[in-house]
């Protein structure tokens, strides 16, 4: 999504609503890697891409249902033997498409947005899968560990999502963690022998790798 930022702040600070559609997840051939984001604003307008042409319009529409109800969706594409020509993947992949509103009046996207189109370093964690009441929640954090939002309420779970971001923040690069079922609702550490892990904290949104620390 950073090749979008600076436009997306510009939609931002003109006060457009939009939807922000993101790959979270891809399963073999894809054609575009997680991070690759199309964002439609209410009048239509449609930018970036994330598939290089193969679920664009089905994507567009889930922009704009999202734009209308207001709620964050997770959307899988893959290719059909059945039906070659209904909507999916022709390379014979899956991608994952998280599809949310922007939230102009909240703490946290805006000012992502405004690090990423500033090149300022930040990552940006959020819950792509997992509980309805999870889904889409997200916390910003800084190099220097402060952060804002949150994943719902639960302080071990921000705990552990906020350590990983900021990990990952400093290596300069992105990456998903896995929690477990319980851990998400209840935000209790650990995971208990097979269990299915459900939540997943992503940090698609670092603008630029920090300074080296001294030694």
């Amino acid at each position: 999504m950073l090749d979008l930022a600076r436009q997306l702040h510009e939609w931002a600070q003109e006060g457009r609503e939009f939807a922000v559609a993101t790959v979270v997840a891809v399963g073999g051939s894809a054609p575009r890697p997680p991070g690759a984001a199309l964002a439609v604003s209410a009048d239509g307008t449609a930018i970036g891409s994330v598939s290089g042409g193969c679920v664009e319009g089905a994507v567009y529409d889930l922009c704009l249902q999202a734009l209308q109800d207001g709620e964050t969706l997770v959307e899988r594409f893959g290719y059909s033997d059945e039906d070659a020509f209904a909507v999916g993947l022709t390379c014979g992949g899956t991608i994952d498409v998280m599809v949310s509103p922007f939230d102009a009046d909240g703490a946290v996207e805006p000012a992502a947005l405004s690090a990423a189109a500033h090149g300022e370093p930040v990552a940006l964690a959020r819950v792509v899968r997992g509980p309805a009441d999870l889904l889409g929640r997200s916390v910003l954090v800084r190099p220097d560990g402060t952060h804002e939002g949150g994943l719902g309420g639960h302080r071990d779970l921000d705990r552990t999502a906020i350590a990983q971001a900021h990990a990952l923040l400093d290596a300069g690069r992105t990456g998903t963690v896995d929690l477990s079922a319980s851990e998400a609702r209840r935000g209790s550490p650990g995971r208990s022998p097979g269990e299915a892990r459900t939540a997943r904290a992503v940090s698609p949104c670092s603008s630029s790798r920090p300074p080296p620390r001294p030694a």
